[in-house]
């Protein structure tokens, strides 16, 4: 299984960026999909997901800025990340668990995003 996130990088306060994650070596569409973001000294967070069934969580810190969504022909999750603040600055790293289950067993490599002027 292989988990490969794109679309970082750095990006002015109030920007747009776009995140994706490239998925295979497995059976995407019966895989809950997740963003999470870990900053220098701070605890992995859990940023976004969703499941099977497209229904999606957006932790309350990115509410009504990112959006999470999958493209099960293309085997890719994405984070539409809007609106960025210089505390969205993390590695952002993609993960996967089948369905039902409670932890996620595959990630990827992470991607870091910077928020700075």
């Amino acid at each position: 299984v292989q988990l490969v996130e794109s679309g970082g990088g750095l990006v002015q306060p109030g920007r747009s960026l776009r995140l994706s994650c490239a998925a295979s070596g497995l059976m995407f569409n019966m895989y809950t999909m997740a963003w999470f973001r870990q900053a220098p000294g701070k605890d992995r967070e859990l940023v976004a997901n969703i499941d099977t069934a497209t229904i999606t969580y957006h932790a309350d810190s990115v509410k009504d800025r990112f959006t999470i969504s999958r493209d099960n022909v293309k085997n890719t999750v994405y984070l539409q990340m809007n609106t960025l603040k210089p505390e969205d600055t993390s590695v952002y790293y993609c993960a996967a668990k089948w369905r039902g289950r409670k932890e996620y067993a595959y990630w990827g490599q992470g991607t870091q995003v910077t928020v700075s002027t």
